[in-house]
């Protein structure tokens, strides 16, 4: 805590080839809240020619971004980043510093936290200060339920990683801020593998974070050929195909689908759960769409507590009629064009 007594929130601002990782976003958005009642945030930028989007940081929340650029952290590399980062910390003592829970970050957030000799709360979904301005950290219980906690009250900084998509990002306007260009000490040696070629893979289908409508399947479906049923209906609802752990684990779905503590958070207009019995760890990944439709032969799932409709029937008697109806009106619609 800086002299004055003014709380001091750090962001980590994850960006590869100088994209910003919308986490990144959500995450200023809630340190601002955070910081509310005083207190200063501010983003963290590793990378090398990225101070083009320090602007965003400051127009999405940031009181100030501290830019590390220099060509070594031009590719993410984990030995590199943690030492700069445990230094920064070490120098300029943080009260909280929040990282996003994707795949950088549970790498990162660990190793950083192990340097700093502080605590960690990894995949929360909620984050608030007690009236002694300690971090609670909301995090999904393995036995189905939500668990408050206070991380190492007496270590700083109080370390979280956040699921995307939890928090929301605040809309962008042009905000005052300062750009700090911090100097980059890494050793010559010692610095891991480097990174000798990257090979991206083309996203398949509609990214579950970008779609409007979502239809989710859970073990209920029961095998690989009751799953083109969940495949077909969002294709032709022009939406994204999603699922819980088990459908993965079967390999009827892919891991980028999955929804849920271990998976994505999703926000879409219309989320038809189909086959899901609702634990905890796959509700916190959608309990924020606008309309939830439950579709669940067991009438006591736990999904229904958060549907807003609920159907309570054999899925193989729901799905295909729905689907030739929705095939036979946009025939009509076609001809009729």
């Amino acid at each position: 805590m800086e002299k004055g007594g003014q709380m001091e929130i750090w962001v980590f601002a994850e960006q590869r080839g100088g994209e910003l990782h919308k986490v990144s976003l959500e995450l200023l958005g809630k340190a601002k809240e955070l910081a509310s009642k005083g207190g200063r945030v501010t983003a963290v930028l590793p990378g090398h020619d990225v101070k083009a989007i320090s602007r965003s940081l400051i127009n999405h929340g940031a009181d100030r971004v501290l830019l590390a650029d220099d060509p070594r952290l031009g590719i993410y590399r984990i030995i590199p980043y943690s030492l700069l980062l445990g230094g920064m910390i070490q120098d300029h003592r943080p009260d909280i510093f929040l990282m996003g829970a994707t795949a950088m970050g549970v790498e990162l957030a660990p190793r950083v936290a192990a340097k700093v000799k502080t605590g960690l709360s990894a995949h929360c979904i909620d984050l608030s200060l007690d009236s002694q301005g300690r971090l609670l950290q909301v995090v999904p219980g393995w036995g189905g339920g939500v668990v408050a906690t206070v991380s190492c009250p007496e270590h700083r900084p109080q370390m979280a990683t956040v699921m995307p998509g939890a928090m929301k990002a605040l809309p962008p306007k042009e905000r005052e801020g300062e750009i700090f260009e911090v100097a980059v000490e890494l050793p010559d040696e010692n610095l891991g593998p480097e990174v000798i070629e990257i090979t991206q893979e083309k996203p398949q289908g509609l990214p579950l974070e970008k779609a409007e409508v979502v239809v989710a399947g859970g073990w209920g479906i029961g095998s690989r050929e009751n799953w083109q049923l969940i495949q077909e209906l969002a294709s032709l609802l022009g939406g994204a195909v999603g699922a819980t752990r088990p459908p993965v684990d079967e390999g009827w779905a892919l891991e980028g689908q999955m929804i849920g503590q271990s998976g994505k958070t999703i926000r879409p207009r219309l989320y038809i759960g189909i086959g899901i019995s609702g634990v905890m760890h796959h509700v916190v990944g959608m309990e924020g769409s606008d309309h939830i439709i439950a579709i669940n032969s067991d009438p006591n799932a736990e999904i229904f507590e958060t549907a807003d409709v609920i159907v309570v029937e054999d899925f193989k008697k729901i799905i295909p009629p729905l689907i030739r109806e929705i095939k036979n009106r946009l025939k009509k619609q076609g001809s009729s064009d």
